[in-house]
This record gives structure tokens, C-alpha cells and sequence, in this order.
């Protein structure tokens, strides 16, 4: 019998994002826009032909970015209008934030709110006029009729908005870098603000108190780090009601590891399906140091599972991780990830009560169109009861009922994947992957540790010793921002710990030099967000403000702290605790928006513990102390002879000892890691 192959429809339309490599431009590739990527010539076309220029942003794993393209970027009327009287620049905001930073602060000061799709019309220059964010059909055709209407009428009142917009940005950015703050950071300033936060915590499902929710990471790690250093017991009790209901809930993928970027609702049960690597790589670490603390179990099959999922999904042998997956599979939010009863009947066959009990398959755990999303049982013990089984034989079956259900979504379509490599976030990856391996003791784990370092190192490292930005069919391209160093050097940090090995050391204090020089701001003690060879845009933007990736400059703060620490460097702990001081204000009102501040005045006003262990089996006492809890805390470690200050004359041969100090004083050094608790205790 012959058999006819249906032959992929040939697209009507090509543009220049053709010729991109970020998955985001290429599904813009055949609109009928004439889309182009951000570039000077773009500009210098628009002055030409003396027309706005539109600056579209997103990125591949937006929902809502995906609906404004079938609405209106597919429409060829729609399309008619924007190609005659607009240059239509499509950017993707995880390749150039420098761009989405900008334009979304324009964005906000004209409309109070942001988002993505992120739609800016800018004069030639680059200077904004107008914008928004999702625009329906009939929205879009108005606006660009109108701005189309008003440049050709009114060009100086166009040319007058943008000016005044421009001085707008150009004052925030002012008041950012120019902050002088009387307020000095003090406990009595900590203490203020997590009391102001408490009173926006969700005391019965976690997180805060309103919808949607979004992980926060970085949050959480301040506050766990807060509560065991203040001894709140309240603090500490909503980060484990957090961490436990995250798990629980939908916004964990049950069956596969990982989590997704938020939940629309109160309880972490229905996701916004679309999965980052920054949001996973951040919530390993908090998992982790979690886990440190508390030593539940659960905890250690969130990192497990995640880290299984990212290595199966988004790891690339040569050492680098991939971007997102999307929310959306053949125009559906979540189709890979949710069930019907019926499926799960077929299936899981005589385990489905079970399995039905274990995850919700009920009431709770609907959604939509006979679907159900998989959210954990918090009460073991009665389903233990119900089925007359033990925990052993539970765990043994749901893992039986796991294996079917994932041999079953592999004949799915899989979501979209965002196969660029972004080095911040692998960066973000890197140290996720040490810190499970200090704290689990896996070697597969500081072996991928190792091989992410050494290709941030080789593959996006420039030879005048600046970082790429992205990476992505071989080939590397766009200078790095400060967030891309930032989280690199604490990634090396990280991998000199758990290697012992110098070099990485080295490269993050040369990589530190390099960042304070390329980085600089004359005026302020922050750092600018781009360096200072970047061109083609309106002005250098500050980022201080932590959110669902720490700012920049608080992760530049932490490194220099820590690196000051290491090498004695006072100029490197007098930079950090003056750009602490100079958010202390902004960090009292609103800490929630400062955490990674937080994390870096703990340093300060917490007594500061310092560890050096020296000597061949440096790596085993080191596993051995991650098994216990310990924070605020300094480690220095060495196999050999080293020249740190906290090592130096401290070598022994045949000889692996420990040092704890405080502040620089060390007491007596001791063999074993019992006995250095004990004198942490005594701190």
C-alpha cells in the first residue's frame, strides 16, 4: 500500500529574522512584518525614511507574546500597516536586556505598568514616544494609525513627547545611582522590614498573600538565612510552609521535576506551565541550603527530581544548559502536563485509586475540560491507613504509577524549547549543581559543575577577558552584561570550593577587576548594568532592585564582600557595605523587593564566621560540615600550601585540620568537623 506524505506548507512570507539563532526571532521569521533584529542600520533606515521605529519584546516561552502574534503580527492587513509606516525592530528581551530594560522602564513611567509583549515606538534615535504592553487586534490597528496620523501631521509633538519621556528616564536613572541614604543599615532596620513583610504572608498556603505567586527564590533564602539568625520561629515556619506547599502543589511538576515560573492562585495550583532555568537553578539552591537546615526528605527529592529533569531536558554534554520550555503545546497552556481521569484509568489500571489519592486526582486537583493537575497529598499517613499500606509500599507504587505516566507524555508533544544558552543563567545552574553536590555528596553533580565552569570559561570568554551574552549553534555573540559577570564570578566561587582548585579563584578575582573597570560608574557607587563600550542606546540603565533574578549590583555586592573577606581586600568590603547602605531605605519599606540586599547585611550585622580547612582531605570534611546546619558563614579551603589569608602558615603535611574564626581571630584548629561545630557554637 503507498502512503502520501503531507509536505511541511511552504511559508508565504520570510523576513530578516531568518538569519537569527534565538528561537524567539524565529518564530517571528515568516510573519508578514517585515521584522528586523535590533541593530544601528535599523535605526539609520528609520531616519531615511523618516519613520517611527517600533520595538516589539518578549520571549519564546511568553503566552501572551505567542497570542498578539496570531492576532495581529499574522495579519496581513495588520501587517500592511506596520510595514509602511513603521521600521519594525522584534528583540527578545533574554538576549538583549539591556533593550527590554529600558524600553519597559519608558513603558512604565508612561502607563504605570509592565509586561511582556512589551510594545515601544520610538523616534530614529532611539528616544521613546509611546507604548504598552498586550495590544488586542483591534487596540493595535488604532494605535498605529494614530502615531502613524501624528507623526505625518504633528512631528514636533512627537519629537516633544519623546524628549520629555527621554529626561524622564534619564532623572530615574539619576535618583538610582545618586541614592543618599541617611539611614545606615542596622538590625533595628532588618527588624522593621521583615515585620512590615509578615504582614503580607500567606500563613495557610505560604508565599504572599495574593495572586498570582511567583517562587521568589531569593526571598525565601533571606529570610530562612533571617530566621535561623534572629531565632524566628515564625519567619522560619512560613519558609517551611512555603517550600512544602511549592512542592505540593501544581506548580511543581509532580512527574518530572522542576518548577514552573508562577501560579495564578493562592494555593501553587495552577501554573503558568512555561518552565525557566533561572527559576529552577535558584529554587535547587534554596532547596538545598533548605534542606541543610531541616534535613526533610522531601526537600531532597525536589533537588533530585529537578536536577534529573534539567540534565534530561536542558543539558548539553559539552557543559552548557538550555533557556525554557513553553507554556504552550499546539495553542494549549499546560496539554503536555494535565490529565483526564480516563487517561490515568487506562493507564495506571488497579493503582489509580491510589495514585488518585496521592495526587489529588479530585475535586482539588481540577481544572478545566475534564482535566486535573497533579498536586501532592499532604496527609501520607491516612492514605498509609485508607490503603493498609506501608510508606515503603506507597512510595514504591506511586513511583511504578510515575514511570507509566512519563513513558505515556513521551508520545506527546513536547512544549517548545528554548535551546539558547544564556550565560548568567547557566551561571545561576553552575552553582546550583555545586552546592547539591557539597550537600548530597553526588560526584555526577560536581562533575557538571566543573564542566559548566570550564565552558563558561572556554566557549564565552572573549579573548580580552570579556563574557558573551548567549551562545547558541555554536557560536557565541553579544557583549555580556553585569548580571552575566555577576553570577559567573559567584559560580567560580563555588566551583573553587568544591574542586580546591586555585584557578577559579583567580579567574573570579580577574573577572571581578575586569567588571569594576568595565562596569564603572563614575558618579555612584553601583555599577552600570552595561559596559561601558555598549552602544546604539539612549542611556545606561542601574539595576538595583531584586526580583525574580537578584539585581545585578546586590550579586556584585555579595562577591565583593565575599571576595574581600578572602584576599583581606578593604577596598572590596568598603565598596559593598556603601552600596548596602546606599539601598538601606529602599531595603526598611520594602524588603521583599531587596532580598539579596538581605542576604549581604546578614554579613554585617550577624556575628561572621569564617572556616578554613587545609590539607589533603579537604573535600570529605567539607561534605561532612555541609550535613550540618551552619550560616553567615565564610569558607576557605586548600589542599596544598596557599597564600589566602585565612590559609596561609596553616598547611600541614599529612595533616587535614580545621580552623573556625570569628572576624579574623581564630581559635585552636581541630581535626575533625565535631569538634569545629563546637567552637561554631560557642561564636
Amino acid at each position: 500500500m503507498a502512503y502520501l506524505c503531507k509536505m511541511p506548507k511552504q511559508p508565504t512570507h520570510t523576513n530578516e529574522l531568518v538569519h537569527e539563532s534565538s528561537p524567539y526571532l524565529l518564530q517571528h521569521a515568516h510573519n508578514p512584518v517585515n521584522w528586523v533584529p535590533f541593530s544601528s542600520e535599523a535605526f539609520e533606515r528609520a531616519k531615511t525614511e523618516n519613520k517611527l521605529v517600533l520595538i516589539s519584546i518578549g520571549y519564546s516561552a511568553c503566552h501572551w507574546c505567542h497570542v498578539m502574534e496570531h492576532e495581529s503580527f499574522e495579519d496581513e492587513n495588520i501587517a500592511k500597516l506596520m510595514n509602511e509606516n513603521f521600521i519594525n525592530i522584534k528583540v527578545d528581551r533574554e538576549e538583549r536586556s539591556d533593550v527590554d530594560m529600558i524600553y519597559m522602564q519608558a513603558v512604565q513611567l508612561m502607563t504605570g505598568q509592565g509586561g511582556w509583549p512589551l510594545n515601544c515606538f520610538a523616534l530614529p534615535d532611539g528616544r521613546p514616544v509611546y507604548g504598552g504592553t498586550y495590544f488586542n487586534m483591534q487596540q493595535w490597528a488604532n494605535v498605529l494609525l494614530n502615531l502613524a496620523e501624528l507623526q505625518k501631521k504633528e512631528p514636533l509633538k512627537v519629537i516633544e513627547y519623546a524628549q520629555n519621556l527621554t529626561d524622564g528616564l534619564k532623572q530615574s536613572e539619576l535618583i538610582t545611582t545618586q541614592k543618599k541614604s541617611e539611614l545606615k543599615i542596622s538590625k533595628d532596620v532588618l527588624a522593621d522590614a521583615v515585620e512590615k513583610w509578615k504582614e503580607r504572608f500567606d500563613d495557610s498556603f505560604g508565599g504572599p498573600d495574593k495572586a498570582p505567586k511567583f517562587p521568589l527564590p531569593n526571598n525565601y533564602l533571606f529570610l530562612l538565612r533571617y530566621a535561623l539568625l534572629q531565632k524566628d520561629n515564625y519567619v522560619l515556619d512560613h519558609v517551611h510552609l512555603t517550600l512544602l506547599q511549592m512542592a505540593h502543589g501544581g506548580i511543581y511538576d509532580q512527574l518530572r521535576g522542576g518548577f514552573s515560573r508562577y501560579s495564578v492562585d493562592v494555593i501553587w495550583k495552577v501554573p503558568h506551565f512555561e518552565k525557566m532555568l533561572y527559576d529552577n537553578a535558584q529554587l535547587i539552591s534554596l532547596y538545598c541550603e533548605a534542606y541543610q537546615h531541616s534535613q526533610n526528605k522531601l526537600y531532597k527529592q525536589v533537588v533530585t527530581q529537578t536536577l534529573d529533569f534539567i540534565e534530561k531536558e536542558w543539558y548539553n554534554s559539552e557543559g552548557y544548559f538550555y533557556s525554557a520550555y513553553d507554556a504552550d503545546i499546539e495553542g494549549e497552556e499546560g496539554k503536555y502536563y494535565v490529565w483526564t481521569k480516563e487517561d490515568l484509568h487506562t493507564i495506571l489500571k488497579d493503582d489509580f485509586d491510589l495514585f488518585a489519592d496521592y495526587y489529588q486526582v479530585n475535586e482539588v486537583g481540577y481544572w478545566e475540560h475534564d482535566n486535573y493537575i497533579l498536586m501532592r497529598n499532604e496527609n501520607a499517613a491516612e492514605i498509609s491507613v485508607k490503603f493498609n499500606l506501608s510508606s515503603e509500599v506507597i512510595e514504591q507504587k506511586i513511583e511504578n504509577c510515575r514511570t507509566k505516566l512519563l513513558k505515556k507524555a513521551e508520545t506527546r508533544v513536547k512544549p517548545g524549547l528554548d535551546d539558547k544558552t544564556i550565560t548568567s543563567w547557566n551561571a545561576m545552574m553552575c552553582t546550583a549543581y555545586a552546592k547539591a553536590y557539597l550537600i548530597f555528596g553526588d560526584e555526577h553533580y560536581k562533575k557538571v559543575a566543573v564542566s559548566s565552569a570550564q565552558f563558561i570559561l572556554t566557549r564565552l570568554t572573549q579573548d580580552n577577558g570579556k563574557l558573551f551574552r548567549t551562545f547558541k549553534n555554536g557560536k557565541a555573540k553579544i557583549d555580556g552584561f553585569l548580571e552575566d559577570y555577576a553570577f559567573t564570578i559567584e559560580a567560580l566561587l563555588q566551583v573553587n570550593l568544591i574542586t580546591q582548585d586555585k584557578k577559579y579563584l583567580e579567574e573570579a578575582k580577574k573577572l571581578t577587576a575586569f567588571t569594576l573597570e568595565e562596569f564603572k560608574n563614575e558618579e555612584s557607587a553601583f555599577l552600570y548594568y552595561t559596559g561601558k563600550s555598549s552602544d546604539g542606546l539612549i542611556t545606561r540603565n542601574t539595576e538595583i532592585h531584586d526580583n525574580v533574578i537578584p539585581a545585578s549590583n546586590s550579586q556584585m555586592a555579595l562577591n565583593l564582600f565575599y571576595l574581600g573577606t578572602l584576599f583581606d581586600n578593604e577596598n572590596y568590603s568598603k565598596k559593598a557595605f556603601e552600596m548596602l547602605n546606599m539601598v538601606s531605605q529602599d531595603l526598611k519599606h520594602y524588603a521583599s523587593g531587596y532580598s539579596n540586599w538581605g542576604c549581604l547585611a546578614l554579613y554585617y550585622l550577624y556575628p561572621l564566621k569564617e572556616i578554613a580547612i587545609v590539607g589533603n582531605n579537604v573535600d570529605e570534611k567539607l561534605k561532612e560540615l555541609h550535613q550540618h546546619s551552619f550560616t553567615n558563614t565564610i569558607l576557605a579551603v586548600s589542599k596544598t600550601k596557599s597564600d589566602l589569608p585565612l590559609l596561609k602558615d596553616r598547611f600541614k603535611e599529612n595533616e587535614t585540620l580545621v580552623y573556625v574564626c570569628e572576624n579574623k581571630a581564630c581559635k585552636l584548629p581541630v581535626k575533625t568537623i565535631k569538634e569545629a561545630l563546637d567552637q561554631l557554637e560557642k561564636i
